[in-house]
């Protein structure tokens, strides 16, 4: 078994112990779970965020760190944090972009150390748009994918591999993903679906007629990443 596999069996298996532990102690009256639920069901949100950043050993975490948001954010109305501390968000915001301004410089990456995308990589950010892509590429590299309340159709059937192989790197929450790829490409899915689908309706061919690999490293959660040929 994978240390992926075992990290995620792990994870899950012990919070359905915490779990059966709280509505246990629920029945013997020794604690309101249900009272605990409802002021404190934004950690699921936080929960699931952690597993998909350990389900994939923290590398392309962008759907992790929604969830992680999106759940401390209304963790915190339901805990009223924001009318506590509403009257110090102003001067502190203010504080926080002067320091910013100051410090830019410093944290600035290195761009001779960060390669560009070029026309031989794919590089799309949908939120809350879809976008549709023709790669016609005779030198493809592969390149990443990040979709969020949005939709992309990505069609490589005009593209051809560099070296014979390339990978993507593709993020699903709450959209889709469709690639289209040549006939005579194999396709190796490697992917972590959370309440979503990453599945390939490719034919497999045989050895003798494939021209490269191209292998997909995937994210889905409440979303779907389809290919097709």
């Amino acid at each position: 078994m994978s240390e992926r596999k075992t990290q995620g069996r792990i994870f899950w298996g012990l919070l359905l112990i915490v779990l059966g532990v709280l509505f246990l102690l629920d029945r013997m009256n020794r604690l309101d779970f249900g009272d605990l639920i409802g002021t404190y069901w934004p950690v699921i949100f936080i929960v699931l965020g952690v597993s998909i950043l350990l389900s994939n050993n923290f590398k392309n975490a962008g759907s992790g760190i929604f969830f992680i948001i999106f759940g401390a954010f209304f963790l915190l109305i339901r805990l009223d944090f924001f009318s506590t501390i509403g009257r110090y968000v102003w001067p502190l915001a203010i504080i926080g972009a002067g320091l910013w301004i100051l410090l830019r410089p410093a944290w600035h990456p290195d761009k001779k150390k960060i390669p560009e995308m070029t026309a031989d990589d794919l590089s799309i950010s949908q939120v809350l748009s879809g976008t549709s892509r023709k790669v016609e590429s005779q030198n493809f590299k592969g390149g990443k994918a990040d979709v969020v309340l949005g939709s992309a159709e990505v069609d490589l059937r005009a593209a051809r591999l560099s070296g014979g192989q390339a990978t993507l790197l593709l993020s699903v929450v709450l959209g889709s993903i469709e690639l289209t790829v040549p006939r005579e490409w194999q396709v190796v899915i490697e992917g972590s679906p959370v309440l979503g689908s990453i599945e390939s309706h490719k034919k497999t061919i045989p050895d003798a007629e494939k021209t490269g690999t191209l292998f997909i490293k995937g994210s889905a959660v409440l979303g779907s990443i389809e290919v097709k040929e």
